[in-house]
């Protein structure tokens, strides 16, 4: 039986050939598409941060648009490390303000909604935003939720779960962190504790009810090793941290399958026919 510490190494990546293969992935998938760069939102977190990253490693920061859309409650620490991003990626960064239109909208149709639906609304108007950004610039949206966020659902639909291509969503959390080491982003990106920024002293790891590297190490038993839940307990995680794990994962597949369509004939999309992608 593998020990913890074995584990958390065997999620440790040859840093420099995951930078050429997701950069790569860049570069194809953009000249496939026969578009002009990417457009991105710059949160001041650790994700948009190495997405950012890889984007200039593979097209150069003239193809690369970043865009910081800060709501009223959003944390002044998440203004200053976006704009330290890019700084130090030599990126220049349009901030608008999307206060107006979110709070028009509750105020007018429910100003007694709670913090979910608020935040939901927030990364669906950023959302919005960058894909209207990218049309105008006849440009790709930059995704950049990792593989951790989309397997325990912690991500919007039609927010910022949707993309047109994401170089992260493969990396574990705790590979996120190695990566934007090794690419030397601004420390205090990298080491602040994960937040959405939905509101006042909200944390990824808080809210989830799981610190991400236990989340890790758990889904990569249960995914890649295929272990069952009992077992991934045996090998010394907290049954109460694998229930809720599992819990969050079931709860949110539908989000990984988007425009399921009953079906009627033999070929379904998404169900009998998978569309080839480049």
């Amino acid at each position: 039986m593998l020990r913890r510490e074995e584990i958390a190494a065997r999620l440790t990546l040859d840093a420099d050939l995951a930078v050429a293969v997701l950069t790569s992935f860049i570069v194809d998938t953009v000249a496939g598409a026969q578009a002009r760069g990417v457009v991105l939102g710059l949160s001041g977190g650790i994700d948009s941060a190495l997405a950012a990253a890889l984007a200039v490693r593979a097209l150069g920061g003239a193809r690369v648009h970043a865009y910081y859309l800060p709501y009223r409650l959003s944390s002044p620490d998440s203004r200053r490390d976006a704009e330290a991003v890019a700084r130090h990626l030599d990126l220049p960064l349009t901030s608008w303000e999307i206060t107006a239109q979110i709070d028009a909208y509750f105020d007018a149709v429910d100003p007694e909604a709670d913090s979910v639906r608020r935040g939901n609304k927030l990364a669906r108007e950023r959302m919005a935003i960058l894909f209207d950004q990218a049309k105008k610039r006849d440009c790709l949206v930059l995704g950049t939720s990792n593989k951790t966020e989309t397997l325990l659902g912690y991500s919007t639909v039609f927010g910022d779960h949707a993309s047109s291509l994401n170089p992260l969503g493969d990396l574990w959390k705790r590979q996120v962190w190695q990566l934007s080491r090794h690419l030397g982003l601004p420390s205090s990106v990298i080491e602040k504790p994960p937040s959405a920024d939905l509101r006042p002293g909200q944390t990824d790891e808080a809210e989830l009810g799981v610190d991400y590297p236990t989340a890790d190490e758990v889904l990569y038993l249960l995914f890649d090793r295929g272990l069952r839940p009992a077992e991934v307990v045996a090998y010394g995680y907290p049954a109460a941290a694998v229930e809720r794990i599992l819990a969050l994962e079931r709860a949110s597949r539908f989000k990984r399958r988007l425009m399921l369509i009953a079906r009627l004939s033999g070929s379904a999309i998404n169900l009998d026919l998978e569309l080839p992608r480049d």
